[in-house]
């Protein structure tokens, strides 16, 4: 079934969801045995929320959040980490806003600010390093936040701080890909997910190969998705249909964006900057092998963490809190005790509540009136 670029547009919606109710009729799932569909990234959920797409499924479908979130995944440790190099004379730190208000053991990168650090939001790698060439005094460390969407764009500015010499300017590395994390969910005896709505963003740089272990080795269903509304209900059709055939396969919904082979410009960059950590943590789900980011020895000048010394953090997440559970499918925002109580976007006690893509911001926008 192809959709037109109305991607909005209620009638088509109609005839989609009609097509779902028709191939789920079909399936042996219900009510008490759902079919639980894993949207890997936060973005998908922010839509399914926004509108209201959960609401128009059969009551035998079940979304289950996922770690695709990379805010949502940092570990308060890392944070905590970041935000001691800030404690030097002329350091300025540089973060995406979505990292300024995750709570860290002694508050937010907001707050630290408030406190005197010198903290400063921006919208690429590139607004960093033009930083670091403004204030040649001061040391500019840039905190390299993301799966495989933004690793070209701290590829690419490392290799220009590089080619023009810019000995200011350094990256503390938190990026992470999501292949790896997958393969650990799905190695967890007591996570049930029938299929995956794949990211979007992550597979234009990554193509879809990364992904096809998925179907390989778990037999799951998925398909590579994109962000509109009508994107997703196609993505789910097309995954009931595989149910539906006894199929197993990876789909890609997204073909206007997503390639086979993803970005070969992009997977060069970041080939020559970048080489995989033998192992990583993440918030909630500890450490998973092979899913961390290092520089290379030919970058090694520009990582903070050879460039600086750092006690490593060994703060855990607050006992209550259970961003974990609800990032691995084990639990729903509402499940938590401080949801909505304790936690909320003010007064933020986990990441999922203050990311934009956190499922905990999602709930609480669009449906804590609901429940």
């Amino acid at each position: 079934m192809q959709l037109v670029d109305e991607f909005r547009d209620p009638l088509l919606a109609k005839k989609v969801v009609d097509h779902i109710n028709a191939v789920f009729a079909e399936l042996p799932y219900s009510r008490e045995r759902p079919l639980q569909i894993m949207e890997v990234c936060g973005g998908h959920t922010h839509t399914i929320f926004k509108f209201g797409l959960d609401q128009l499924l059969p009551d035998g479908i079940e979304f289950v959040h996922g770690p695709g979130c990379p805010v949502c995944v940092l570990p308060m440790s890392r944070l905590d980490d970041f935000m001691t190099l800030g404690e030097a004379e002329k350091t300025i730190l540089c973060t995406f806003g979505d990292a300024m208000r995750v709570p860290g053991t002694n508050g937010s990168l907001l707050d630290a600010n408030a406190r005197g650090y010198q903290v400063r939001i921006v919208y690429s790698p590139l607004d960093a390093l033009t930083i670091a060439k403004e204030n040649p005094d001061h040391e500019i460390i840039f905190f390299g936040l993301g799966f495989e969407t933004t690793m070209p764009s701290t590829a690419m500015t490392l290799k220009q701080a590089k080619q023009q010499g810019v000995t200011n300017f350094s990256l503390f590395c938190q990026h992470i890909t999501i292949a790896p994390t997958l393969k650990a969910l799905l190695e967890q005896a007591d996570i049930r997910i029938d299929g995956f709505l794949l990211p979007g963003h992550v597979s234009m740089i990554v193509g879809s190969e990364p992904y096809q272990f998925i179907a390989r080795d778990f037999q799951k269903p998925s398909v590579i998705t994109g962000f509109e509304p009508l994107d997703v209900l196609q993505s789910i059709l097309m995954l009931l249909e595989q149910f539906r055939d006894q199929r197993c396969e990876i789909g890609n919904q997204y073909q206007r964006v997503v390639a086979r082979q993803g970005n070969p410009m992009a997977l060069k960059a970041m080939a020559e900057v970048f080489t995989a950590k033998h192992s990583s943590l993440w918030r909630g789900l500890g450490h998973i092998a092979d899913s961390g980011i290092q520089l290379t020895p030919d970058y090694a000048e520009f990582d903070a963490e050879q460039k600086f010394t750092i006690d490593p953090s060994t703060s855990v997440e607050p006992e209550a809190c259970r961003c974990g559970d609800v990032l691995t499918g084990r639990c729903k925002p509402i499940d938590c005790p401080l949801f909505g109580n304790q936690c909320t976007p003010t007064n933020a006690i986990g990441a999922l509540m203050v990311s934009s893509e956190g499922a905990c911001a999602a709930y609480y926008q669009y449906r804590l009136e609901v429940n």
